[in-house]
């Protein structure tokens, strides 16, 4: 069940050292993080110590909407991955914008979204580990409105469940996975390969089959054509599932896909659903949106392909200082590999505040060229301003290995107003 600590209650948090960047002075006057946010500081002029990370409040509202508008639009639930941000603040605001429930990858995230009540979890990976099973039976038996459900793609995988399972109760819903084909990740590689873990499912007591699900992100050599070909192999599944009566013991079919470079492609091949003998829950599970990027899901987004449905804002920008400018070609910031996310590209050099004026202006010939664990380096031409003390304001690719470095990242408005910090569990 989850526990009696609830999303309101990161405020009362002490700041302290375990939060990089938030000011010293609030530590030395015992304030908590709920106090700390009342006092609306400013990002540059109330107390922040570099390097440190933002999240644009204004981009996080705009994305959150514009996800929810796009979902009832296509008459698709919707169910975020929560491991994007494993931010409970940022779950609720989902939740408040529409969300179905909030997916998770693996046990641990879950615990998490059930310690702050989060009622619906789609668990995006088969699990077979014995003890989290028997703390997901525990769950689901003390709270009747729990709702669960995860992937099986192995009859092994069913057999080990099973195992764990026993005796524990109310029923665990799974639903099949199909592989994206050979070489991609996870998931029975044939129909036929779905239908033998459906039947070992059908075997069992322990289990209930409630549908079918991929990703299509990992399609090799991924295009419209091939992706929307394997979204149509998904659905054919369930609707011969459907004829065979496997899904009898449910009162809905599951049919969910849907990362953040292909929901244009999920939402087209669901609307093509025909008819089956129940109403079908078609699930998104797209997780990158609530922060964009400036690298990564910029290229890929597919607001790219379809404009008129609106566009994604990224929302971090990393705020790093000037701290050693040897040559007029070489400067250097004091943020690395410990704060920046770098596995897909390297951080974007967008904007200078300037460390006499406080004025903001382009980074113009100013390039990111490298990290250390602790250090930014930094490309400048001619044409750059820049000196020892300015602030270099970032843009970061990549989501999921942004937030992850940050347990509390400021919230902050367009003028530089801090009105919340986002705690992050990972």
């Amino acid at each position: 069940m989850a526990g009696d600590n609830t999303v309101g209650r990161l405020a009362d948090e002490p700041v302290d050292h375990r939060f990089k960047a938030l000011p010293p002075d609030a530590e030395t006057a015992g304030l908590t993080v709920g106090a700390l946010a009342a006092q609306r500081r400013n990002l540059f002029t109330g107390g922040f110590t570099t390097p440190v990370l933002a999240l644009s409040a204004e981009s996080v509202e705009h994305n959150l909407a514009l996800l929810e508008t796009y979902s009832e639009r296509h008459g698709l639930a919707f169910a975020p991955h929560g491991k994007t941000s494993m931010s409970p603040q940022l779950f609720a605001r989902q939740l408040a914008y529409g969300a179905w429930g909030i997916t998770a990858a693996v046990p641990h995230q879950a615990r998490v979204y059930r310690a702050y009540g989060i009622q619906r979890i789609f668990l995006a990976n088969e699990v077979v580990d014995p003890p989290a099973l028997r703390w997901l039976a525990h769950e689901l038996n003390a709270d009747p409105d729990f709702r669960f459900m995860c992937y099986v793609d192995s009859v092994r995988g069913v057999e080990l469940m099973d195992e764990a399972l026993r005796g524990t109760g109310r029923p665990l819903d799974v639903v099949v996975e199909l592989g994206a084909g050979d070489g991609a990740r996870t998931g029975a590689r044939s129909e036929a390969d779905c239908a033998a873990v459906a039947d070992a499912v059908a075997a069992v007591e322990t289990l209930r089959l409630v549908g079918v699900a991929g990703y299509e992100g990992e399609v090799p050599q991924a295009d419209a054509d091939r992706v929307r070909a394997w979204l149509r192999r998904l659905t054919a599944l369930a609707a011969d599932f459907d004829k065979a009566s496997r899904f009898a013991a449910t009162e809905e079919i599951v049919i969910s896909a849907g990362g953040s470079a292909w929901f244009d492609a999920v939402a087209d091949v669901f609307a093509e659903i025909p008819d089956l003998s129940l109403p079908v829950l078609k699930l998104l599970r797209s997780g990158a949106y609530v922060s964009h990027d400036d690298g990564h899901y910029r290229h890929l987004t597919p607001f790219n392909r379809v404009p008129d449905e609106g566009r994604l804002q990224p929302a971090f920008r990393l705020w790093a200082q000037v701290v050693s400018r040897p040559t007029q070609e070489q400067a250097f910031v004091n943020a690395g590999k410990r704060d920046a996310a770098y596995d897909l590209d390297l951080p974007e050099a967008q904007v200078v505040r300037d460390g006499r004026t406080g004025e903001i202006r382009p980074a113009t010939g100013i390039t990111v060229s490298g990290l250390s664990d602790q250090h930014g380096w930094v490309r400048t031409t001619s044409e750059a301003r820049l000196e020892v003390g300015d602030w270099i304001g970032m843009g970061l690719s990549h989501p999921c290995t942004s937030f992850d470095k940050w347990q509390l990242i400021p919230l902050v408005e367009a003028d530089g107003t801090v009105t919340d910090y986002i705690r992050t569990f990972f």
